[in-house]
């Protein structure tokens, strides 16, 4: 259907070659014609001085086109982007998992390029940009490779950081070349998909200033909305797909507004029928024990995005091996999740006296989070080293939470300094450790006076935004009182439960010092031994 235009873009894109091609037989052939009319002896010397001659040929025409290709062709902006077909990316949109609404939103874009030309028949436009949104790791750069796949028109990639160059003008000149390399194959192939990663890199909103900075990216991104939308040569059917880990509100205006970036897909993390979905695909790949619990997993796999999941069953196959295991089995995937959300075991020897503050340290935690918490589960409690701490508790979210109300900020804070208060009660003094416990209670407990209305004294609004000059005296020592307020009342709390479970702590202090690990069914049969054994989610998880 296209192949008269396959072929006119063939010889614009390949003139001059076919143009040299072309002057190169005829000189060879009228050289031959002159060495057949020379004398022997002129012939002679002519065909002994060719080789330096071509030599020297060869050499200058090589200093010459590096010359032109530097000065004369913007060597600095030079872009080296080919086309890869649709059909050669081989992503499906059943190989896409875990983010089903994305999905049908996607599919409508490839059902729009597919039935362009009946689009175009009643008046209407493909639509130029889309922009996907969500953290990273969660597919969008796969699910744009499967808009090419399964729409089947040429897709080129490219990182918005690819852009970015000190030398002014480069950024520009590289999405002039861009653009006009996809609306070369639009116009061969009847569309293209130019794919741009990490947009936010060039696309963040435009800062202006009388020292000229910002100069670059700002160019850079006024190229890219002319060249989407504006006075520029025939457009053609380029499909410009946007994939950024930033809000959208960083974004320049200009870039979202109708005609540039106005269909926008927003992607999240998976929930639990996402991620049993993911965990059955990426264990399709390796060789694992069929008698895995899908279901298990993937409730201990809350706020897993697909990129973490595929991590954690690599990193299971690795574990696996290690141990000289035919299949991966249930066992090497929760090392796994340990291992990536945790970090690696470090072998540190630690004194007595560190590793009894340590144990009373993560069984006050262990403690608090268990009895007190209302959303969350202790899977495992350790005293090896693991990055940077001594010892650490592993909470695990029930269900995926995406607004947390008060009685979950007061729980957090308690947890948070149970360690604290197990370490005062039992040896006396505390330890360096508390530090990052005191600075997480600390930003919840101000968070919940200064910016979220919390505070008992109803101070309302939210504090932050006003600029500190225009903030009162009191205002702020009532806000600093009610902050304090609020951790003295947890405090207390958790010197109270502790107190009370004197003999809980003792014993879970005991079995770290003995054992350095006590996994979730171990700490359920304490807290059974002692009557309290939690009815919760947790439990049924872990059978």
């Amino acid at each position: 259907m296209f192949w008269h235009k396959k072929m006119r873009l063939f010889l614009s894109l390949h003139w001059i070659k076919i143009l040299i091609a072309v002057a190169m037989v005829g000189l060879v052939v009228l050289s031959i014609w002159g060495l057949m009319s020379l004398e022997s002896f002129y012939m002679h010397l002519t065909l002994a001085q060719m080789p330096m001659q071509i030599l020297f040929t060869v050499l200058n025409a090589m200093i010459f086109v590096y010359m032109y290709m530097m000065v004369f062709r913007g060597g600095f902006s030079k872009l080296e982007r080919g086309r890869v077909k649709g059909e050669d990316i081989r992503v499906h949109f059943d190989d896409v998992i875990g983010i089903d609404e994305a999905k049908e939103e996607a599919w409508e874009v490839v059902n729009l390029i597919k039935d362009r030309a009946r689009l175009q028949r009643i008046g209407g436009k493909i639509l130029r940009g889309l922009l996907m949104v969500g953290p990273p790791g969660c597919g969008k750069t796969y699910l744009a490779k499967a808009i090419a796949t399964e729409a089947g028109v040429p897709f080129i990639s490219m990182a918005g950081s690819e852009f970015v160059e000190i030398f002014v003008g480069v950024g520009a000149s590289r999405v002039r070349k861009l653009f006009k390399q996809a609306r070369q194959l639009a116009y061969a192939h009847g569309a293209c998909i130019l794919f741009i990663d990490e947009l936010d890199a060039i696309g963040r909103a435009r800062s202006f200033s009388y020292m000229g900075g910002g100069m670059e990216t700002n160019a850079t991104l006024n190229q890219i909305l002319v060249e989407m939308d504006g006075l520029t040569e025939k457009q053609q059917n380029v499909i410009v797909i946007g994939a950024t880990n930033a809000a959208e509100d960083v974004m320049d205006p200009a870039l979202l507004r109708p005609g540039r970036f106005d269909r926008k897909i927003y992607i999240d993390k998976p929930g639990l029928d996402g991620r049993e979905k993911l965990f059955k695909y990426y264990l399709a790949k390796v060789k694992h024990d069929p008698n895995i619990d899908v279901n298990r997993l993937a409730k201990r796999s809350v706020y897993k995005s697909p990129a973490d999941i595929d991590n954690i069953i690599k990193e299971s196959a690795l574990i696996a091996t290690r141990h000289k295991n035919e299949l991966v089995s249930y066992k090497d995937i929760s090392e796994a999740i340990e291992r990536v959300d945790l970090g690696m075991k470090r072998k540190r020897v630690l004194t007595p006296a560190e590793k009894r503050n340590t144990a009373y340290h993560e069984a006050g935690h262990l403690i608090v989070m268990y009895v007190l918490h209302p959303t969350n589960d202790v899977f495992k409690a350790s005293i090896v080293s693991r990055r940077y701490s001594l010892g650490v508790v592993y909470p695990q979210p029930r269900e995926e939470l995406y607004s947390h109300n008060r009685e979950k900020l007061l729980a957090d804070i308690k947890v948070s300094i149970a360690g604290y208060v197990a370490e005062k009660l039992k040896c006396g003094s505390t330890s360096e450790g508390v530090s990052s416990d005191f600075k997480n209670a600390m930003s919840i407990a101000h968070s919940m006076v200064w910016r979220l209305g919390m505070s008992e004294k109803g101070y309302l609004g939210d504090y932050t935004v006003i600029p500190d000059g225009q903030i009162s005296e009191r205002i702020k020592e009532d806000l600093h009182h009610e902050t304090q307020k609020i951790f003295h009342a947890c405090m207390k709390d958790v010197e109270d439960l502790l107190k009370k479970e004197s003999a809980i702590l003792d014993r879970f202090a005991k079995e770290l010092v003995e054992k350095e690990e006590l996994e979730y069914d171990e700490i359920e049969a304490i807290f059974a031994e002692y009557g309290k054994a939690g009815d919760n989610l947790a439990k049924n998880i872990s059978k």
